[in-house]
């Protein structure tokens, strides 16, 4: 659950500010990005874990609401939900991630919903999740060769087995900074999608090309969740066409229209509204 204050002045170490709002919205980068591509048309299951409490059950409701199957979702007795605390300010964000429930995403997890997870088409992980089990998730999509995409954040340091087994990896611009600490990134730059905000999205085509698609003219209002939006709509349209640069633009134009928009997820678009916006600009 994101828990979302908004301010003129961002407080110093020790210092205390009056906001001007408070409020609540659904969030997780998991669950933003399975929603995202619900609104999308793509059919989602999602494998995760709230708490036993309030916020639990209003986040595996909401997943019914948009027509996300959460039968995969399993609820942690006496273990609280995840939560994002946001700082809104000036139209960006800074956020603190207490995880919860969601270090109960084990690899025995994984195996336990290994049937649901081997009958995708695609499958997309963050690091709000123990990296022992992206890793065996990977493994067990390398095997089976299922496409892997994903988004380091909030950051950890990539193992370098993750990264040869997976598809694509997209990070933004300081995600990508900090990769490049712990592995070679220009031998797997064929994987690398970088998202650079209003600056659009880096990558390299198979053969070799380097390209920069721009972004889409938006109306900023709130930052939290166009990332998710952005990979969401990627991996929708990747299994959907596999062809990485139509994806690209279709997810530019995506996170274009999720920023206009309060709360992660409320302003995540539909199909409609995506191809509406391609043709515009």
């Amino acid at each position: 659950m994101d828990m979302v204050t908004t301010t003129d002045k961002v407080p110093e170490q020790g210092e205390t500010v009056l906001g001007e709002s408070f409020t609540t919205y659904p969030g997780g980068k998991g669950a933003n990005q399975a929603i995202a591509a619900a609104r999308l048309g793509a059919e989602v299951v999602m494998v995760g874990a709230v708490g036993d409490d309030a916020f639990g059950k209003s986040l595996k409701e909401r997943f019914r609401n948009e027509g996300a199957n959460d039968e995969a979702i399993i609820t942690v007795s006496h273990e609280s939900t995840g939560v994002a605390t946001i700082i809104l300010s000036d139209g960006d964000n800074r956020i603190i991630v207490a995880p919860g429930a969601n270090k109960y995403v084990t690899p025995e997890m994984v195996k336990d919903k290994q049937e649901i997870i081997l009958s995708c088409d695609i499958i997309l992980m963050q690091f709000e999740i123990p990296m022992e089990t992206i890793e065996y998730t990977v493994e067990l999509a390398y095997k089976h060769g299922i496409p892997v995409v994903i988004n380091p954040a909030p950051y950890n340091k990539v193992m370098k087995k993750v990264v040869e087994k997976a598809t694509f990896i997209t990070p933004n611009e300081s995600e990508h900074s900090a990769m490049k600490q712990s592995i070679d990134t220009l031998s797997i730059k064929k994987k690398i999608i970088e998202t650079k905000g209003e600056h659009g999205v880096a990558f390299t085509l198979p053969d070799g090309e380097e390209k920069t698609i721009s972004s889409f003219q938006a109306k900023v209002k709130d930052t939290t969740g166009a990332g998710d939006t952005f990979n969401g709509a990627f991996v929708t349209e990747y299994a959907k066409e596999k062809d990485i640069e139509k994806a690209i633009e279709f997810a530019n134009a995506a996170a274009s229209l999720a920023v206009e928009k309060m709360g992660a997820q409320e302003g995540m678009p539909t199909r409609a509204e995506v191809i509406k916006r391609i043709k515009s600009q």
